[in-house]
């Protein structure tokens, strides 16, 4: 189900924040290997992040889903030099495939991994210490990651969720 005309989707893109060329060839190698690498939030998505960053002026950052660490170090390049992000990831072959990425950015000092079920390590973060809360994991667990994410954001923080009209259905 296409919601934006391709012109459209191509006019955004040619007018938002261009992807490094390390994510480039993340996105390429994501599309080339994976099984569904469609998971992959992609530039538009990554672009507005990195703008929720930069005008929130965001430093901890809670990321539920890896996938390959695209989102991860999008997020990470626009986070100021002191700036986290914590990820939780399930899949310890994703977890491998990000790392190996990470390795090769300057932005490795500010990500955490937190590998296992989401749930399970969000519960070992403190209330309220996050300045942005980004979701793309499995979608049944998501009324979950609402209720113990948003208990975890700092007041006035953002929380968004990735894909909430999946083919149409909410």
């Amino acid at each position: 189900m296409q919601f934006v005309s391709e012109d459209i989707e191509q006019y955004c893109k040619d007018y938002s924040i261009s992807d490094s060329d390390l994510l480039k060839e993340l996105s390429k190698i994501t599309w080339e290997t994976e099984e569904i690498p469609q998971m992959l939030c992609g530039s538009l998505v990554g672009g507005f992040l990195q703008m929720l960053i930069k005008i929130s002026g965001a430093k901890r950052v809670l990321e539920i889903g890896m996938f390959t660490g695209y989102s991860t170090l999008k997020m990470a390049e626009a986070l100021p030099a002191n700036g986290e992000i914590h990820s939780c990831e399930l899949m310890e072959k994703h977890i491998n495939t990000a790392k190996g990425w990470f390795e090769k950015s300057n932005m490795k000092h500010k990500i955490t991994i937190h590998q296992g079920k989401a749930i399970q390590s969000l519960e070992n973060f403190r209330v309220s210490s996050f300045d942005l809360m980004f979701v793309d994991a499995d979608k049944t667990g998501y009324p979950e990651y609402y209720r113990k994410g948003t208990m975890l954001l700092k007041k006035d923080g953002i929380a968004v969720f990735d894909n909430m009209l999946w083919s149409g259905s909410v």
